[in-house]
């Protein structure tokens, strides 16, 4: 396993860099580049003035040129021990700073509604299965397609809109950070969280339940029958551990899906992390802040999917993840 861990780790920092090449690279090909946005922002359209500023923020430069001074200045930070992730371009502000109150926010919202989509999502799956072809299967299978059909971005401008219009309720507007207001935090956050967590409900829930459905199938399990084991120990014991193999693999999967979605529910929802400095930072162009967060993104994602391959032969002890095993 550490032979398969070290691998990764070297694939990574290639992985990261054609990453935030391709980023660099797209969002200069976009019509109406940070000079022309600056510029309409500040009054100004004299091409003299536009050229001034393009120096000053250097995008007279190639792309590739901007790139190497941008990547090349977040390696010769770390040795320093901080992380030199540029200015923004609107701002003038130090992006690791900005980043550093709204990542874990972002963080916050995609872990709570991985929880309650864990928590909701096998226990119902494993009963949908057990109860196969009963009211409760078919009940739980219907939920799952809902939530899988389910626009996000429609459910939560309705979730906020429906409420206040009939019943003059809002959600929560004001963001408390965790640390100090936890029951502030919670009571802006579970909502976002709880319709951000639908989808994956359905879509784990569905999974749970056919690879429930293939276990109980399995020879180990009717042989643990014709021992006398009873019913729970089985499920429990034996064939939950089983199923969950292929799910902790799915989960890695939709990762990527997970952090995209936050980007919707920061926006309706005004949370303050990184999907909706992402946004923003699309519309003013500001380059080096969209290239800082999908280094950060592309970071996340590529450990987390490290960590489900290494939990991967956790579950399952026949799993051998070093070479030539």
């Amino acid at each position: 396993m550490t032979a398969y861990v070290v691998r990764r780790l070297f694939v990574i920092i290639p992985s990261i860099v054609v990453i935030t090449m391709l980023v660099s690279l797209i969002i200069r090909l976009l019509p109406a580049d940070a000079v022309m946005v600056l510029a309409a922002q500040q009054g100004f359209s004299q091409e003299a003035d536009l050229d001034r500023l393009r120096h000053e923020l250097g995008l007279d430069k190639p792309w590739q040129e901007q790139y190497w001074d941008w990547f090349s200045a977040i390696f010769r930070s770390i040795p320093e021990g901080r992380l030199d992730l540029g200015d923004s371009l609107r701002t003038r502000r130090d992006i690791a700073g900005e980043l550093k109150t709204r990542l874990p926010v972002s963080l916050e919202l995609a872990g709570l509604a991985l929880l309650m989509a864990l928590a909701i999502a096998i226990p119902v799956g494993v009963i949908s299965a057990v109860k196969r072809n009963t009211w409760s299967d078919y009940l739980a299978r219907s939920f799952a397609i809902i939530g899988v059909a389910i626009p996000g971005f429609w459910l939560a401008t309705l979730v906020v809109v429906w409420p206040s219009v009939w019943w003059r309720w809002s959600p929560p507007s004001v963001f408390r950070p965790l640390h100090h207001d936890p029951i502030a935090n919670l009571s802006f956050m579970w909502l976002p969280a709880l319709l951000l967590s639908l989808y994956f409900v359905g879509f784990l829930m569905r999974m749970t339940r056919t690879m429930m459905l293939e276990v109980l199938t399995s020879d180990f399990v009717r042989t643990a029958r014709a021992k006398g084991l009873r019913n729970l120990a089985i499920i429990v014991r034996h064939a939950l551990r089983n199923a969950l193999i292929p799910v902790v693999t799915v989960i890695g999967l939709q990762i990527p899906v997970l952090i995209g979605g936050a980007v919707v529910y920061e926006t309706v929802f005004s949370v303050p992390g990184i999907g909706r400095l992402l946004i923003e930072a699309a519309q003013n162009r500001d380059y080096p802040v969209i290239q800082a967060i999908n280094l950060i993104i592309a970071v996340v994602v590529v450990f987390l999917n490290l960590i489900v391959d290494v939990s991967y032969a956790v579950l399952d002890p026949r799993v051998r993840l070093a070479g030539g095993d």
